[in-house]
């Protein structure tokens, strides 16, 4: 007896790092139920769109996906950030089969059996114990909790994704565990606010192999730690107890980089943004950690032309910058979006002031990080390898994160292997990245 054909599903994930786990998820659910991946819309049975709904920007780009799915395919799910406010894609494609938010996994799935009944068998049907992963193996995002209980005036992800929901400490645990154990090397923590994590559980304890666990920011991030992967902390709100954890770092427990998004500097745009505005508070803070964690590496984000901004506002933060001297940085200009509070400011800065200032403040960033990576040169450092060429492999040192940071170029006498750590001799820096030769294994 012949086997039907498996139906084949393909997907296309737009946004954030969390909007890629919410991929995974669906994509291990579909194939535990016997769909295939096909690699091109019109090889595919069906197209599910995860799309990005943050910036207008970023909704031209879910908006065009699902145009160019709908031309080769037809048959669309879309699903995501901009599902959550259906009438833009409702207007512009009324054929999708179906748009639903984000997290929503269980109405994907049943818009995906309704349109393409499952053909399962057991027998062929296999989903590797970590999931189905959109990452390279050896790194994976791990995500802590859902939504945001921040109302920051230029921000509309409460909106999308709801107040914070946090998952039991056990249960961030038990996935962590599973994807170190099928060979993941590095496990970045993510949240839209991993700091926050747990204060909707009240820090309730859960059981965790022998002891008691609390869904805590510091108590989560020491028993990662101790699963033997690198840890990294990303998209973390400079709450006070942000610095219990510089100690995990100190100890080897989780990497030395902290992703903590600033936004700016001046207090007054930072009110306006309703972000904490006691920012030499932070820059004494900077420094505490840095003298107790001499390898510290900041990554921080950063937004120009905030309604309002004056010269003064944007010189502050030049300023700030420069005492600061993050590492990694990036910078967007301010787009209004739709829902926002920050749409009713006024006082809209003009777009070419905007670009001067993104300029300004790269080129005064690309001094900073020349400077902090040239004092690199001579180490040795741990790099992770995530591709590997004919002569130079491409890595990450532990202050460097996957997509948006740096990377390390290495030469070496033996071939490498994705996802192999190394240790390597740094041998010359530029802007961003750093070269040298592998001098371990």
């Amino acid at each position: 007896m012949q086997q039907a054909a498996a139906p084949k599903v393909s997907f296309v994930s737009l946004g954030c790092p969390k909007a890629l786990v919410d991929s995974e998820r669906i994509i291990t659910r579909l194939r535990a139920e016997g769909y295939e991946l096909a690699r091109k819309h019109d090889g595919a049975d069906i197209v599910i769109v995860n799309t990005c709904g943050f910036l207008d920007s970023a909704k031209q780009e879910s908006l065009s996906a699902i145009g160019e799915a709908m031309a080769e395919n037809g048959k669309v799910i879309v699903t995501g950030c901009m599902g959550a406010e259906p009438e833009q894609i409702e207007t512009a494609y009324p054929g999708v089969l179906s748009i639903t938010g984000p997290q929503q996994y269980e109405s994907v799935l049943e818009a995906v059996h309704r349109a393409l009944p499952p053909a399962h068998n057991p027998h062929l049907d296999l989903v590797p114990p970590q999931g189905v992963k959109l990452t390279p193996r050896h790194y994976a995002y791990l995500k802590i909790s859902e939504g945001c209980n921040n109302r920051c005036s230029f921000c509309i992800i409460p909106k999308l994704r709801g107040d914070l929901v946090s998952r039991p400490a056990n249960d961030v645990l038990r996935e962590a565990e599973r994807l170190v154990k099928a060979g993941v090397k590095e496990l970045l923590v993510i949240s839209q606010d991993t700091s926050a994590y747990g204060v909707d559980l009240k820090y309730a304890e859960s059981p965790w192999q022998d002891r008691a666990v609390r869904a805590k920011f510091f108590d989560l991030a020491k028993e990662l730690g101790e699963l033997g992967a690198w840890v990294r902390l990303q998209y973390v709100y400079p709450y006070p107890h942000v610095d219990e954890v510089i100690g995990l770092m100190t100890e080897g427990k989780v990497l030395p980089y902290l992703d903590i998004p600033f936004q700016h500097a001046s207090p007054d745009v930072l009110r306006a943004m309703k972000r904490p505005a006691a920012q030499e508070k932070t820059l004494a803070r900077i420094q505490a950690w840095r003298t107790q964690c001499l390898e510290l590496t900041l990554r921080s984000t950063f937004i120009v032309g905030f309604p309002g901004e004056t010269d003064s506002d944007f010189a502050c933060l030049l300023d700030w910058l420069e005492e600061a001297q993050i590492d990694r940085l990036g910078c967007f200009k301010y787009e209004p979006v739709a829902g926002a509070a920050s749409n009713a400011i006024g006082n809209a800065v003009p777009d070419e002031i905007k670009q001067e200032r993104w300029n300004a403040l790269m080129a005064r960033q690309q001094k900073i990080s020349a400077k902090r990576l040239k004092r690199k040169v001579g180490t040795r450092q741990q790099v992770i390898i995530d591709e590997v060429g004919p002569t130079v492999a491409k890595g990450r040192s532990k202050a460097d994160a996957p997509d948006i940071d740096g990377a390390v170029y290495l030469s070496s006498r033996r071939p490498l292997k994705v996802g192999e750590i190394v240790t390597a001799k740094i041998e010359r820096s530029d802007q961003y990245d750093l070269h040298g030769s592998v001098a371990g294994f």
